[in-house]
């Protein structure tokens, strides 16, 4: 009498198969998710941008002047961001100012953007080795 016999487990075949398609999977996801994760840390270094603004913005209605040294903004060292993701550096003139926010981290891998410029007319820009546009990234 001739009894089947019944294996059990995988053969090399289904696994290199599982394998490709895991490889597959893996290399369409870990790129998207990296560029996930840039993309939301910009909103660090808007909101450092803002909230500078805002302080040098107060101080010119207390002081008639951006650059006062009542207000202690920047101080000419660069302000960290809340995550640590951007450093915004003040340029303040008496009637001007511009806020540069460089990544720092692994948000520096964002060539996209790269800095975000923000000035005292609220214009938004980004620095020139950047490689994509100015309404993509803010």
């Amino acid at each position: 009498m001739n009894k089947l016999r019944l294996q059990g487990g995988f053969t090399l075949i289904e696994l290199m198969i599982a394998v490709a398609i895991l490889a597959i999977v893996m290399g369409i996801a870990i790129p998207s998710y990296t560029q996930w994760v840039i993309e939301s840390g910009r909103a660090d270094g808007k909101a450092q941008l803002f909230e500078t603004a805002q302080n040098l913005e107060r101080c010119f209605t207390r002081y008639s002047t951006y650059d006062s040294d009542q207000c202690n903004v920047g101080d000419g060292d660069a302000i960290e961001s809340e995550k640590g993701k951007y450093q915004v550096t003040v340029d303040a003139e008496p009637t001007r100012f511009e806020l540069t926010a460089a990544p720092q981290g692994g948000q520096a891998d964002d060539d996209e953007c790269a800095s975000l410029i923000l000035d005292s007319t609220g214009a938004r820009r980004i620095s020139d080795d950047a490689t994509g546009d100015v309404e993509d990234c803010w």
